[in-house]
């Protein structure tokens, strides 16, 4: 069975990138029908937060990547290691050494000023040192010419093994190090697939010592491009990347950020736009493009207008209940708020544009901008709106083609240009200049909203003009 993993590092919330690596396992091991695992990377005890960890985990169940096992943690396994790096140590693959941090540092500086790499020169390799207070423990780097593997995006890498010294697996307070753990981890878990940023390449000749050491053969290896700000730099927050919770508060669909994550460097033919479905049923890693994608806000806002437009009202609503807290809801049925939300969804990009612009629907009482009634419905204009509300007992409220036709009607008879009246009217029911179909306005709104409408406007305006 194919198993994947993601092992972020609680030590801040979840982004774009780390999102993208998240998916790419989610898809790669959904579609071979294998098992996603989550873990944290968590043995950095000063910068991991439990706050994070709730915020990963937030972000991942609103993108709709569930994981078959985990979540795990590093800072609760430390038994798991400290047993394979004695397994090592017994078998003479490890040793102990006892070279201060000072030590270490004036060697490095020393080999530096000679132009030389700086590198563990074995000092305590042949010492025969036992555990003790102050000691970390060294993996034993085997001599070979060369450290490789095969990269299934990038073909075969090759690092010089003089690259690698020996290395250390356990620091002297008995904790793992970064290398050390994730590769017990993948052992343990079982995994066969690493889909990660290229970022890691460089940790990749250590982790392979270490699996050579424990005699297991490593899983295979997938490293992807880093996503780059619209400069070409790395993405940042300057390039008006958020993390994946801010996305949602700003009013972005998750299908939306995993569409356009899963678009960010990889592609299947001339398609756009997938839902996850499709998305599980086309992935295939070696479709991902090996130049590094760039991040663009306003296509990830173009795609969030698409999937607001495209899925249906009963998907959205949910989503959009959470922006609509200072409404008095209570008051309309599921039924009223889907077809609101149907009439807005062509005229937004966010769940938050769309909140601000629903507000005449859910509002029993608007207040209105004077300066922009007194703009639109001049002086002129007040005989005919109540005119307009002394017939309005007669127009059909339930057919919008019948409200245009009446309305029409009357505009005629006033000598009046549609667009004219349309505009004046729009104001005294919506408070706005823009808004959905007039005629669709009034059937939503109903005959008693929209004559109280009129008649507020009315009242306003005797104290405005």
């Amino acid at each position: 069975m194919i198993i994947t993993r993601f092992p972020p590092s609680p030590t801040g919330h979840l982004h774009l990138g780390g999102a993208r690596t998240a998916l790419f396992n989610y898809l790669f091991s959904k579609h071979h029908g294998g098992k996603f695992i989550l873990r944290f990377e968590d043995t950095d005890k000063e910068r991991s937060k439990d706050e994070y960890v709730e915020s990963i985990i937030s972000s991942l169940k609103w993108l709709g990547l569930e994981w078959d096992e985990g979540p795990y943690f590093q800072s609760k396994r430390f038994e798991i290691y400290q047993y394979y790096a004695q397994k090592l140590y017994e078998e003479g693959k490890a040793y102990y050494c006892e070279c201060s941090k000072e030590l270490l540092e004036a060697r490095k500086k020393e080999l530096q000023e000679r132009g030389l790499k700086p590198r563990y020169e074995g000092t305590c390799r042949e010492k025969g040192l036992s555990p003790g207070s102050g000691r970390a423990l060294r993996i034993k780097v085997p001599e070979v010419a060369e450290i490789l593997f095969e990269d299934l995006l990038r073909g075969k890498i090759v690092f010089p093994a003089d690259e690698v010294d020996d290395f250390i697996i356990l620091r002297s307070d008995g904790s793992p190090t970064y290398q050390f753990a994730v590769v017990i981890d993948d052992i343990t878990m079982k995994i066969t697939h690493v889909i990660r940023g290229d970022d890691h390449i460089s940790n990749t000749p250590k982790q392979l010592i270490i699996y050579q050491a424990l005699g297991v053969d490593p899983p295979s290896f997938a490293h992807i491009p880093m996503v780059l700000g619209p400069d070409g730099s790395r993405l940042s927050k300057r390039h008006g990347a958020k993390s994946i919770l801010e996305y949602k508060e700003e009013g972005y669909l998750p299908q939306t950020l995993i569409n356009y994550l899963a678009r960010l460097g990889w592609g299947y033919g001339d398609q756009e736009y997938f839902t996850m479905e499709e998305l599980i049923e086309k992935f295939d890693i070696k479709r991902v493009n090996l130049s590094p994608a760039r991040f663009d806000p306003e296509k990830l806002l173009a795609f969030n207008g698409y999937w607001i437009r495209t899925l249906g009202s009963k998907d959205i609503l949910p989503h959009l209940k959470p922006f609509l807290g200072d409404y008095p809801l209570y008051l309309y049925s599921e039924d009223y708020l889907l077809e609101i939300l149907e009439s807005i969804k062509p005229r937004v990009k966010t769940l938050k544009e769309m909140a601000e612009m629903m507000d005449f629907y859910l509002l029993e009482d608007l207040n209105y901008d004077e300066a922009l009634v007194k703009k639109f419905i001049p002086p002129k204009k007040v005989p005919i709106l109540k005119s307009f509300i002394e017939n309005l007992h007669l127009y059909d409220f339930s057919d919008e083609k019948s409200l245009e036709a009446q309305f029409r009607e009357f505009a005629d008879r006033e000598g009046l240009k549609l667009k004219e009246l349309a505009q004046a009217l729009r104001v005294a029911l919506t408070g706005k200049t823009i808004s959905p179909p007039l005629f669709e306005i009034m059937r939503h709104l109903g005959k008693d909203r929209v004559n109280q409408r009129i008649n507020k406007v009315l009242k306003l305006l005797e104290g405005v003009h």
